[in-house]
């Protein structure tokens, strides 16, 4: 009744969610108490027997409590909410629920994944859908005049990819098989995974009309006969 009645205030589903985990362990509680009430024990022996039990559990069950105490935090400050992209504590993917001990998210292999939430709330988190439009980056060895353009005009062609801003296509790094291009359309979080495997396929078509060969470190070796080398040491 409480979710309802929360939902038909359009709650963020964040703390709907959290708000309905928590409302169920804490009426079970209340039910026992007032059971045993009703039955003529002494409610206020059995509050601080109930308190002692409680110290005891909270110490041999820490993480559990520091997991709770966490969950509490990630619903006040919101690094996340419902159906955000995240990467946090080594997981990616789109968050589910916000649980009482655990955040529930589901990655892009549709494999659903539980993370405590103190492991997470401690972890670095990045939001992928906290802004509009996010940048992904392929990097490629290339021929860097030959092909710069003709890979940033391709890009632009991709669906979803965003005109503001304009696909990155600049030079990373250089390493002995050549120079590195670092390659980055935007695009809505919606579409991130579509446009990041048109883009490779986008590279891979541009490589393909031009011929251009893969890239490999070229070592130059000299020769020197024996008469040579004593000369060189002279």
């Amino acid at each position: 009744m409480v979710q309802k009645g929360l939902a038909r205030q359009r709650l963020e589903p964040t703390l709907l969610r959290f708000t309905g985990n928590t409302i169920p362990v804490i009426l079970n509680i209340t039910l026992v108490i007032a059971i045993l009430g009703y039955f003529g024990v002494q409610t206020t022996s059995f509050a601080a027997l109930l308190a002692g039990a409680g110290l005891a559990i909270g110490t041999a069950w820490r993480g559990l409590l520091a997991n709770f105490a966490a969950g509490i935090f990630l619903v006040v400050l919101r690094p996340f909410k419902v159906g955000d992209f995240i990467s946090a504590a080594g997981i990616t993917g789109t968050v589910e629920e916000v649980g009482l001990f655990v955040t529930t998210i589901d990655t892009p292999d549709n494999l659903r994944t539980f993370v405590g939430n103190n492991k997470l709330f401690s972890d670095n988190i990045q939001n992928y859908s906290a802004n509009h439009t996010v940048g992904w980056i392929s990097r490629r060895r290339f021929q860097a005049r030959r092909t710069r353009s003709r890979r940033s005009q391709r890009v632009k062609q991709i669906p979803n990819v965003a005109a503001k801003p304009e696909p990155d296509v600049e030079i990373a790094t250089f390493t002995p098989a050549g120079p590195v291009l670092t390659i980055r359309p935007y695009t809505s979080n919606e579409s991130y995974w579509q446009v990041c495997f048109d883009t490779n396929m986008a590279i891979r078509e541009v490589l393909g009309r031009g011929a251009f060969p893969a890239p490999m470190p070229v070592y130059g070796v000299q020769h020197l006969n024996a008469q040579a080398a004593r000369a060189g040491k002279a």
